[in-house]
């Protein structure tokens, strides 16, 4: 089963260097062993809040705003997509993955990933380029 986790942290960064280059190891270690495992589908960071746009639709008009969904303590800072065999394998990943991102501890939220019934014309073929692209 594919799992997402979600890794939540707090943006204002008061690490010092050597504790930054601490965090991106552990991200790189827990990368390559899943992906020598063979179950790293995807991970990435995201840009920060600042960044953000978010899109509600009101009376059928999509009101754009400027940041994140909701204001909070913490952050989604990125995020991991693994196939795992049950939720205890997903749990153990998630022990590895650095959420300390922010200086403060942070926290890594596991969804189940749900198979979507159908896709649309050309979804696997942009998927596998997106992969080339990004592997090289």
């Amino acid at each position: 089963m594919r799992y997402m986790m979600l890794i939540y942290t707090q943006e204002t960064d008061t690490r010092s260097p050597a504790d930054t280059q601490a965090v991106l190891q552990g991200h790189w270690a827990a990368m390559e062993e899943a992906a020598r495992q063979g179950i790293l589908v995807d991970a990435s960071p995201l840009a920060r809040t600042s960044s953000a746009t978010t899109v509600r639709m009101e009376n059928d008009k999509a009101m754009v705003t400027d940041g994140p969904c909701a204001e909070t303590k913490e952050q989604l800072a990125g995020y991991y997509i693994l196939e795992c065999a049950d939720l205890d394998e997903a749990i153990g990943w998630a022990a590895r993955i650095p959420s300390a991102c922010g200086g403060a501890s942070g926290c890594v939220e596991i969804r189940p990933v749900q198979a979507l019934s159908r896709v649309p014309e050309g979804f696997h073929k942009s998927r596998a380029a997106f992969a080339q692209a990004v592997n090289g």
